[in-house]
């Protein structure tokens, strides 16, 4: 049965009392980034999460932001509204076969996606976000040897833009796989003058005909700044509504799927919070995101790494 429940309200009361803060990705829905304390993208999140003063950290996104949350603060209670949202990017990359992998190349530094558990973050030498990872991966030596993983998609794109050579595994993401060039071509036909803009997790057909290629917070940026009047959006579909926001004269048109039967391409797993799930979170204190310590404290090394130099 349906509470009658102000959720607004309440999550405003809890997070007071509790001294919680509210971490949204751009990819939730519009009515729980309206909530969130703070919404950005994947090093954003994490960054804010190291330095928070709040006692519970309520982590609005996937569960692997969750992890790095807590690998940041452990002494902090880190919840997720929904235990069930995962990442088809993480699971594409488990930690028992990535390590037969990178042990196959014990020459090779390795450079993990933050798109992945806690355990393969243990595995690595440095973690990256598709904010940073040019930035990071132009800090190793031309000649040095490196795995990228677990997305595909990325990695060839910043061994395309920085001449590398980096030994790839062999994962991706649901969503940014999903984009069709056919649909985005005739989508174009129609808004002539629209601006393509993609993030790198998109195939090298969509960012090859993308005017623009960036993170999630870069897009957003660059549609802020640019004269373009129209955009059409190739990620998920949530970050249109910041962008919407903050550009409100500016038309924004999601990137069509392969599914005939979609206009846009959602995240499944990140539109599973509600503001209800969001509610009871709160007031339950569950459920609870938990990170075995000798993981953590291998895992934290690489995310430090990388803060270090973001």
């Amino acid at each position: 049965m349906k509470e009658d429940v102000n959720y607004k309200e309440e999550i405003n009361r809890l997070r007071r009392e509790k001294n919680a803060i509210i971490l949204a990705h751009y990819y939730q829905t519009a009515d729980i980034q309206d909530i969130a304390d703070f919404v950005g993208d994947s090093l954003a999140l994490a960054q804010w999460a190291e330095k928070t003063t709040a006692d519970i950290i309520v982590l609005c996104g996937v569960h692997f932001m969750g992890e790095t949350a807590k690998i940041l603060s452990p002494e902090k209670k880190v919840l997720i509204p929904d235990a069930a949202a995962g990442c088809s990017l993480a699971d594409s990359c488990p930690a028992d076969e990535f390590e037969k992998f990178t042990r196959a190349h014990p020459d090779h530094k390795v450079i993990s996606y933050v798109n992945t558990t806690a355990a393969v973050k243990a595995l690595t030498d440095i973690v990256v976000t598709s904010t940073n990872a040019r930035k990071i991966v132009e800090t190793f030596p031309k000649d040095a040897l490196l795995i990228f993983g677990p997305d595909r998609n990325l990695g060839n794109y910043i061994n395309s833009v920085t001449g590398r050579n980096m030994l790839l595994w062999d994962g991706a993401c649901h969503v940014h796989e999903q984009f069709s060039l056919e649909k985005i071509l005739k989508l174009k036909e129609i808004y002539s003058d629209a601006e393509v803009i993609a993030h790198p997790e998109c195939k090298q057909p969509i960012l090859h005909i993308a005017d623009f290629v960036g993170s999630t917070s870069a897009l957003l940026e660059h549609t802020k700044k640019s004269d373009k009047k129209e955009f059409i959006v190739a990620t998920e579909s949530g970050v249109i509504h910041e962008m919407r926001k903050a550009s409100p004269e500016k038309v924004f048109l999601p990137a069509p799927p392969n599914d005939s039967t979609c206009a846009c391409n959602d995240c499944v797993y990140m539109k599973l919070h509600t503001v209800e799930k969001l509610y009871r979170c709160l007031r339950d204190e569950t459920p609870e995101i938990t990170v075995d310590e000798a993981i953590r404290e291998r895992a934290v090394l690489p995310i430090q790494r990388m803060l270090e130099l973001s």
